[in-house]
C-alpha cells in the first residue's frame, strides 16, 4: 500500500530589523488539539487524492485552510519530508503576507464527545500565526523542521547570487 502523501505552501515575509523573516503556520482545529501547541503547528497542507499536480494540491489546500489564494510569483521548492506516521509530505514556499485575523479554514465533522452518537463540526485550522524562524522551530511538528532549514538555506542562496533561483536541489 502507498504511503499517504500531502502537498503544503509554507508562506513567509520578509519583516523588521528584529524579525528579518517569518513563516506563517497553521494550528489544527478541533477538540483533540485544542490544548496542544508546541510541536503541532504545521504549515498549511493537504492530502494529495488522484493525479492532480502536487504544486496545484498545495495550493488549493492552502486555500481552503487560510481562506486566502496563494500569491504569484516563482516558489522555491522544498523537496519532501516524511512525518512520523509515514506521511510524506511535498512543500513549496512562497513570499506574501496574510492577516491571521482574516484567515478561516473549512471545516470537518467528528462524532463529538467520543461515542457520543452527536456529530461536531470543527475547523480543520483553528488558527493561523507569524513566526520567527526560531521560535518556529519550537511550535512546529519536529519532522517539518527541515522546510523551515531549506528555506533559510534557499533565501540565503538568493541574497549572495542575487538571483532568484525557483528551486533547490533535496
Amino acid at each position: 500500500m502507498a504511503r499517504p502523501t500531502s502537498a503544503g505552501i509554507l508562506l513567509y515575509r520578509r519583516g523588521t530589523a528584529d524579525a528579518p523573516l517569518e513563516v506563517l503556520l497553521a494550528h489544527p482545529g478541533g477538540p483533540y488539539f485544542a490544548s496542544k501547541d508546541a510541536g503541532h503547528w504545521s504549515i498549511p497542507k493537504g492530502e494529495a487524492d488522484g493525479d492532480e499536480p502536487l504544486i496545484d494540491v498545495a495550493r488549493r489546500e492552502f486555500a481552503e485552510e487560510t481562506g486566502h489564494r496563494v500569491p504569484g510569483g516563482e516558489p522555491i521548492e522544498l523537496g519532501s519530508i516524511v512525518q512520523k506516521g509515514g506521511k510524506t509530505v511535498h512543500a513549496w514556499a512562497f513570499e506574501g503576507d496574510l492577516d491571521p485575523a482574516e484567515a478561516h479554514s473549512n471545516l470537518f465533522e467528528t462524532e463529538w464527545p467520543p461515542r457520543s452518537g452527536r456529530r461536531e463540526s470543527f475547523p480543520e485550522i483553528d488558527r493561523v500565526a507569524w513566526f520567527a524562524p526560531d521560535v518556529a522551530r519550537h511550535v512546529i511538528k519536529p519532522t517539518q523542521i527541515p522546510l523551515l532549514d531549506r528555506l533559510e538555506a534557499a533565501l540565503a542562496e538568493r541574497a549572495r547570487s542575487g538571483a532568484t533561483p525557483a528551486s533547490i536541489d533535496r
